[in-house]
């Protein structure tokens, strides 16, 4: 059994927040280039959604104390208040805006990404600290 370093997987967390931010961004500023305003409002839109979903998981995680058993526990809650602030945020906006679905899509897709290349990236400090342990 390995420990869990908090800090480090709180950084981690927040960073990946910070980093969907940036590609909402970056994925309006293209669909603005490519297809217009309604695309790039969509594109941020759908980036904004995964990216609100993720800080709602980080903050539910590691908003408290506790040792890394309760922040287990608070892993999971995270991950289903994650998911539901998502469709939340999905039905909320095809509701209220006009939106161009493929690049709302788009924007969410690529910012999904973002949590999968730092979890792929964290793995191998993740391998040798279990090997070093």
């Amino acid at each position: 059994m390995s420990a869990i370093d908090l800090p480090r997987a709180r950084r981690l967390a927040f960073g990946v927040v910070a980093s969907q931010a940036a590609v909402s961004v970056v994925a309006a500023l293209c669909a603005f280039a490519l297809a217009g305003r309604l695309a790039a409002v969509s594109a941020l839109a759908g980036g904004g959604i995964a990216t609100v979903g993720s800080l709602a998981m980080a903050a539910a995680v590691f908003g408290g104390g506790g040792g890394a058993q309760r922040a287990l526990t608070r892993f999971y809650l995270g991950e289903a208040l994650k998911l539901a602030v998502v469709v939340v945020l999905f039905v909320l906006v095809l509701k209220v805006m006009r939106v161009a679905p493929l690049a709302m899509f788009a924007g969410f897709a690529a910012t999904f990404l973002v949590y999968w290349i730092a979890l792929l990236a964290a793995l191998p400090a993740l391998s040798a600290a279990r090997r070093g342990a």
